[in-house]
């Protein structure tokens, strides 16, 4: 007999869908799948929504469940945001768009690349992986920030030969340890070195990509609790996009640094909220290790918790902790334990955390599959299945009363163009994306079209409007977005232009 799926109702923000089976509901949103519901006991699965997962208002659904014997029963039907009812729809897979409402911007008060980041990155042993990571530190890092490299007595003789490679640059601290001290006092050490600098832990074994760093910060700057932020990544347990706790590979058509800005630019800005970070990845405000301490040497002493532990602490203190969606570190994971080992100090370190903190698996499992988390990975989704043929570019924004831009093969150009009254923005292929009346185009909007649109870089043309130029120029600088300027005559623009958005280190490893 198959299973009967009766009529699902929409309210505008909850999806109730009544079957006769236990088999799980598989729901797909614009044909790419999103999560999988179990009907309650009277027989309802229930999906709350509080905002559309692709940025557009109405979505078409799919839902599908399979019989004991195999067999298939589908439904699809086309909701709208806001509005009860459903209505008819065919499968369609419309790009997708900013989450308008449901985004964490930066606050018009806020100056994410102000304040001083020390990047941690403790190292033990294999010198290729730590080779690729600084590499990958030294040519995407912007804003003011150190690089503080820790060896913790590795006894692979290439260690000591390779980070000498990097001593004389500019910004960049290498460091020893005399014996080995074990991950978490190395990262204690690290975190000591920085001095007053907010701290990025960075593990030696991961890449990092155009926008890492400034992404970041912006995350972290989005509110004043927000204790750490943590990237996504390719491999990395709960923080592993876009299926959780399994290796993904990216598409074969792109580079990891293709992947990276794909990401940057589509991921969205909902940063989900867990209970805990990942060092692997993670940004720690400078006034929570103030305000808590720093790691728990003695009970987590070659990591493996330690991270959760601070976190817990930081919760306890009134804090939370984001995920940098945006944000993709490529990551090996295991290099210097191996799996084994990894899995046996996992153990250990959760024993501790069960003991200390009884709520934590509790209030990991119940943050872990929230919907902001279930919207970012199935737009990492959408844009995996949608990779071939898509060749990502940085985005330039130029600002001009005309619609020929600045060319540059090596950028996607969108326009800001003020039109009868109104400032319009277009993307490159002529489509309006955002305008509004010219009079109401204030800070504000323009630090949120530039974040919502993922800018890396504004051109300030010629014969502009000075009052918007420069409101432009302030915005990319608070944002670390690069400035160019078309007219010489306007060469204090780059006079002015904000050290937010200059390279971090001088010179490269010899």
């Amino acid at each position: 007999m198959h299973p009967r799926l009766l009529e699902p109702a929409w309210d505008g923000r909850l999806l109730r869908v009544s079957a006769h089976t236990d088999a799980a509901l598989r729901v797909a949103i614009d044909g790419c799948p999103f999560v999988a519901l179990t009907a309650n006991a009277d027989g309802w699965a229930l999906l709350d929504m509080p905002f559309s997962p692709t940025g557009k208002d109405s979505v078409c659904i799919r839902i599908a469940t399979d019989s004991v014997a195999g067999d298939l029963t589908v439904q699809v039907f086309g909701i709208t945001f806001g509005k009860p009812g459903i209505r008819t729809c065919s499968e369609y897979r419309p790009l997708i768009a900013p989450m308008g409402s449901a985004e964490r911007l930066v606050p018009i008060d806020a100056q994410p690349m102000q304040r001083e980041v020390a990047i941690v990155v403790p190292v033990y042993n294999n010198a290729d992986a730590v080779r690729r990571c600084l590499d990958s530190v030294l040519a995407h890092t912007t804003g003011p920030s150190r690089l503080i490299v820790i060896d913790d007595a590795s006894p692979d003789a290439a260690i000591a030969p390779l980070l000498d490679r990097y001593r004389g640059i500019a910004g960049v601290g290498i460091f020893a340890n005399r014996r080995n001290l074990g991950f978490t006092a190395t990262v204690n050490r690290g975190i000591e070195l920085a001095g007053r600098a907010d701290v990025v832990l960075l593990n030696a074994d991961t890449e990092v990509a155009a926008n890492w760093l400034t992404g970041l910060r912006r995350a972290l700057h989005a509110q004043a609790d927000v204790a750490t932020v943590t990237a996504v990544s390719d491999n990395a347990g709960a923080f592993s996009v876009p299926e959780l706790e399994q290796e993904n590979p990216i598409p074969t058509c792109w580079s990891f640094a293709q992947a990276a800005r794909a990401i940057f630019q589509n991921a969205g800005l909902a940063y989900p909220q867990l209970p805990t970070g990942n060092g692997f990845c993670m940004l720690i405000r400078r006034d929570v290790i103030d305000a808590i301490g720093l790691f728990d040497v003695e009970a987590f002493p070659q990591g493996y918790g330690e991270e959760n532990d601070f976190c817990q602490r930081a919760c306890a203190a009134g804090y939370r902790h984001l995920i940098a969606g945006n944000v993709f570190v490529a990551h090996a994971r295991s290099l210097s334990f191996g799996d084994a080992r990894r899995e046996s100090l996992g153990r250990s370190g959760m024993e501790v955390l069960r003991k200390r903190w009884p709520r934590y698996e509790a209030d990991v499992g119940a943050t872990l599959f929230s919907f902001e988390r279930l919207v970012l990975d199935w737009r990492l989704r959408r844009l995996y299945a949608d990779a071939a043929g898509h060749s990502p570019l940085p985005r330039a924004l130029r600002f001009a009363r005309n619609a020929d831009p600045l060319r540059d093969s090596g950028y996607d150009i969108w326009m800001l163009i003020p039109r009868d009254d109104a400032m319009t923005l277009t993307s490159p292929n002529g489509e309006t994306v955002e305008s509004m009346d010219a009079a109401a185009f204030d800070a504000r909007a323009c630090a949120d079209w530039l974040q919502r649109h993922a800018i890396e870089r504004v051109d300030i043309g010629d014969d502009v409007d000075a009052t918007v130029a420069t409101m432009l120029e302030t915005q990319a600088g608070r944002l670390g977005i690069a400035i160019r300027v078309s007219n010489r005559a306007a060469a204090d623009f780059v006079a002015r232009m904000s050290a937010s958005t200059q390279p971090s280190f001088s010179g490269r490893a010899r």
